[in-house]
């Protein structure tokens, strides 16, 4: 299934894109795409519902963030062998956990607002895994029984906030904006090998990352596994997987960052696309 959410910030509509690309509307089903209708048991509920029965929603109208109400926003660093070669940065031993505000969260084609004081903002394409059931110690062989389904991520950051300000990543990669999610939670029974998935962004037509989920160092089941054994997992956290090469601090030998008028484009194959204008903070 591919879930979304679409309306005005704050008034989306939970919805369902049907196998003949009309948009249904969830709305008498479940109460939102959140942590509860992640659950088997509120996926089961959308499963045996007959669409054909469902409103059909504008198709113009604005795609919302895929998952409400997102209790933790956890990323993973430098976790494609190809990008850590591109920032110089050692292959790391265990996978490197920040996080990311779930304030930074937007739709997958809201504007994307450069901070006060940028100086590096930057891009990655990433696998979002969303949580479907309570993650607690999990051992990776039962890890994948904890997810309910995958969505385009884009990991905006700023690289000076990042890594030149001092401490952990994380003031670098919340700011408002820096989370777009979706269009779609695409539920894992329809991603054969989230292992084996293309990934691309462009800005303004170039294409700058090209790349697989193949090239990660530790895989989703890995990773779910792994994170769970610092903090308990809930339905609707989000994992962010990591980005493959070309970002924009890794373009030699001069980075490229972003400026207002750019427009990101972003996806991942079976996945969707995203598309974001770049604009100045106005405060």
């Amino acid at each position: 299934m591919k879930l979304l959410r679409v309306g005005a910030k704050g008034a989306e509509k939970p919805a369902i894109l049907a196998e003949d690309g009309t948009i249904r509307d969830l709305s008498n089903v479940v109460g939102d795409i959140g942590g509860e209708t992640l659950t088997p048991e509120g996926l089961a509920r959308i499963r045996d519902t007959d669409l054909s029965s469902l409103p059909q929603l504008d198709a113009a109208q604005r795609i919302g963030p895929c998952v409400a109400n997102v209790g933790k926003f956890i990323c993973i660093g430098l976790n494609y062998a190809d990008h850590a070669a591109e920032t110089g940065a050692p292959i790391p031993a265990e996978p490197i956990i920040f996080m990311k505000a779930t304030s930074a969260i937007i739709g997958p084609n809201d504007d994307v607002i450069i901070p006060k004081n940028a100086i590096k903002p930057d891009w990655e394409v990433e696998l979002g895994v969303v949580i479907g059931t309570e993650a607690r110690y999990v051992d990776e062989a039962d890890a994948m029984n904890h997810v309910a389904g995958y969505c385009v991520v884009n990991d905006v950051s700023e690289r000076h906030f990042q890594t030149e300000r001092g401490g952990t990543w994380d003031k670098g990669k919340g700011s408002d904006t820096f989370g777009p999610i979706g269009p779609w939670l695409v539920t894992r029974d329809e991603v054969a090998d989230p292992q084996n998935l293309g990934m691309w962004l462009d800005v303004d037509g170039h294409r700058f990352q090209n790349g697989s989920t193949k090239t990660m160092i530790f895989g989703v089941a890995h990773v779910v596994s792994y994170v769970s054994q610092f903090m308990s997992l809930q339905p609707g956290d989000i994992i962010s997987t990591g980005t493959p090469p070309g970002v924009g601090m890794g373009i030699k030998p001069d980075p490229v960052w972003l400026k207002p008028g750019n427009v990101m484009r972003l996806g991942i194959e079976g996945l969707g696309e995203q598309q974001q204008n770049v604009k100045a903070y106005e405060g």
